[in-house]
């Protein structure tokens, strides 16, 4: 089967930017300071020889996507780079015509075989993980769909139906979804308005008296300045997930600090998400400082909305984590370890009940998972990989085409706002928050409509 829309593609290419972060954050219990995004160009060609430029762009999170004890930052940030070379090259050498999603997920296989093969060519003392190639394969994938809707003058959010696939979602997901497709799971037009979740990170300082360093550029540096300043009303708080004392008076000063600041503001309703990064050993931590917090502050325990995987990734060696208790309290969400079909089962199975969609694993799978998840009945989240420029485009643009997707995190405004230069102006309503809330309106243009000026 094939289509007059069907595209191919022509050529490839890559450049990379390095961003100094105006404060760390802390990812897994690594203190980062810099990132390195990189950005990709497609040509693709229609079946009649139309052509058309797509681009995309992801942080290359390193610490986030292939953590190591065995090989240094410098190393695995290399590796990515390195692995981004060779995925440009099969792009090139791929030629097969096709559907985005279809060409996306064929390659995600060239992908994860290229990966394991420079693994061992490079005499790597750790693997490249999966989860590390779905990270570097996404500005690929992007620039894929960005490419294919530009050839139709459509918003990407439009061509995911029957009229332009040659593939059903049976085809990757089992018979259970024969004869849909992911227009089924994804609205056409995004929602108008989304609230922001604020990172309140680990090295954030709550207040003044814990703001010994400041850094004095006119942003705001403690949580009532970023407070007032964006009206926020949904905080990300992370967490260490190994001293149960800390993170729990962590919680309770985030909670009494926000509650002054909200009284002032007279806001009566907000939320906290925790994010512990899978630094908890077991689950018995997190039942506990659930237990802790709500003797503590009823309140605080009220507004936590969902808990982001609090322990291992590797969920095959730890299948004693189960989170059937834990989720009972509150949505517990699958992100490290999603990567795909597999792993969500998986996690459903050992009492998940939420999935974080992420577009540094990929467009194509994210639109997948996004379709399953809502099959499944679980709780959906987008989350941000400190995404500047383009990719929080993307990253927004996912968030709010996904039923379900209660708001969108945007970390680049805080720890690397220089990246955003040149985007402002263009995406004001993405890059400049007001009332706690992005006005998403704006991501309807052609492609995922993040062509650089």
């Amino acid at each position: 089967m094939s289509k007059s829309t069907d595209i191919r593609i022509v050529s490839c290419s890559t450049r990379y930017q390095a961003n100094e972060y105006r404060t760390p954050i802390k990812f897994g219990g690594v203190a980062v300071s810099s990132v390195t995004v990189l950005d990709v160009e497609c040509v693709v060609e229609t079946r009649s020889g139309k052509t058309a430029r797509g681009f995309g762009s992801m942080p290359l999170a390193n610490t986030w996507g292939f953590p190591s004890t065995a090989l240094t930052h410098h190393q695995t940030l290399e590796a990515m780079k390195g692995l981004a070379e060779r995925l440009a090259s099969v792009c090139q050498d791929f030629g097969e015509y096709g559907h985005p999603i279809e060409l996306g997920l064929a390659l995600e296989d060239r992908f994860l075989a290229t990966a394991d093969e420079a693994s061992r060519e490079w005499n790597l003392a750790q693997a490249i993980p999966k989860l590390c190639t779905l990270v570097v394969g996404s500005p690929f994938d992007a620039a894929i769909h960005d490419a294919y809707g530009k050839t139709l003058g459509l918003n990407c959010y439009r061509t995911y139906s029957s009229e332009l696939m040659n593939q059903d979602l049976g085809t990757w997901l089992g018979s259970e979804y024969t004869g849909e497709y992911p227009d089924r799971y994804v609205h056409d037009t995004p929602q108008s308005r989304m609230p922001l979740y604020h990172l309140v990170g680990a090295l954030d300082p709550l207040d003044d008296a814990e703001n010994t360093n400041p850094v004095g550029d006119g942003l705001p540096e403690t949580l009532p300045e970023w407070i007032r300043y964006n009206g926020l009303t949904h905080l990300k708080i992370k967490l260490n997930g190994d001293d149960l004392d800390w993170d729990l008076e962590r919680i309770v000063k985030t909670d009494r600090i926000t509650a002054e600041e909200q009284a002032k503001r007279g806001v009566s309703e907000w939320f906290y998400s925790l994010d512990f990064n899978e630094k908890c050993q077991s689950v018995s931590y997190l039942l506990e400082l659930l237990h802790q917090l709500k003797e503590r502050t009823p309140g605080g325990f009220d507004r936590v909305q969902y808990i982001e995987q609090p322990t291992s990734r590797d969920l095959k060696a730890h299948p004693e984590n189960k989170m059937h208790e834990a989720a009972k309290l509150r949505p517990v969400v699958i992100d490290e370890s999603l990567t795909d079909l597999e792993a969500l089962m998986m996690a459903r199975d050992l009492g998940y009940t939420g999935a974080a969609l992420k577009a540094c694993k990929g467009q194509s799978q994210s639109l997948l998972m996004a379709a399953a998840a809502q099959k499944m009945g679980l709780f959906l989240c987008v989350q941000d990989l400190t995404c500047p420029g383009a990719s929080l485009i993307h990253s927004a643009g996912l968030a709010a085409h996904v039923p379900g997707v209660a708001a969108i995190e945007s970390n680049s405004r805080q720890y690397c706002p220089a990246a955003n230069d040149g985007w402002r102006d263009r995406f004001p309503g993405i890059f400049q928050v007001n009332d706690g809330a992005m006005d998403t309106s704006c991501l309807n243009g052609v492609g995922l409509g993040a062509t650089p000026a």
